[in-house]
This record gives structure tokens, C-alpha cells and sequence, in this order.
């Protein structure tokens, strides 16, 4: 299966999943927004956290050419852990808020 393909919807689903998770289990709702237009897909946190108005990305990915960046994750496990599981190979994602010297010794593509 070329994954490239697929990888919106893939990476649509592992969202939506990640989204539903978080919320079904207490935590603050997320909101999900998928631009396929421009191929980019955010996860927000947006709301009240006692007095402090909460509004950040929790995971941020693009795709660009024939890679997929990430480029913000603030998730436990990392996103591009379930990308690996859903069969996408490590040099098609870029960890884009890593450091591009850090790249290279990664399993993950350098960009």
C-alpha cells in the first residue's frame, strides 16, 4: 500500500481518535481542524482552566511534498509513534520542532 496515498486520512483518523480519547477521559475538549487544501491538520486545546483561558496547538502536522512534518506535538507518546504504527516509514515524517541537527539521529526523515 503506498501510504502517501493515504496520508491525510491517516493522519485525519489518528487525530480524531487521539481527540476522542482525551476528552472521553476528563481532560480539557479538544477541537480538531483538518485543512485539506492546504494538507494541514491541528488538534487545539481551547477553554477555561480555572481562571486562565486556555488556547494552544497540541499537535500540529503538515504535509509537504511527499513528507509529513510535525510540527508541534505535545502529546505523551508522539504522534509520530502512531504514524509509524499505521504503517507510515519513518523517512516520510519530519520532526519539525526538532532541531535540525537533532534529526539526523533520529529514526525520522531530517526534511
Amino acid at each position: 500500500m503506498d501510504t502517501r496515498l493515504n496520508s491525510p486520512e491517516i493522519i485525519k483518523k489518528i487525530l480524531a481518535d487521539f481527540a476522542e480519547t482525551r476528552t472521553r477521559s476528563g481532560g480539557s475538549p479538544l477541537k480538531i481542524l483538518f485543512d485539506d487544501e492546504r494538507k494541514s491538520y491541528m488538534v487545539l486545546r481551547m477553554g477555561w482552566q480555572g481562571k486562565r483561558y486556555i488556547h494552544s496547538a497540541t499537535v500540529h502536522i503538515e504535509i509537504v511534498g511527499d513528507k509529513i512534518w510535525v510540527q508541534n506535538d505535545h502529546t505523551e507518546e508522539g504522534i509520530a509513534t502512531d504514524l509509524l504504527e499505521a504503517g507510515i516509514p519513518g523517512e516520510n515524517i519530519v520532526l519539525g520542532f526538532r532541531d535540525p541537527k537533532i534529526r539526523q539521529h533520529t529514526e525520522f526523515a531530517q526534511g
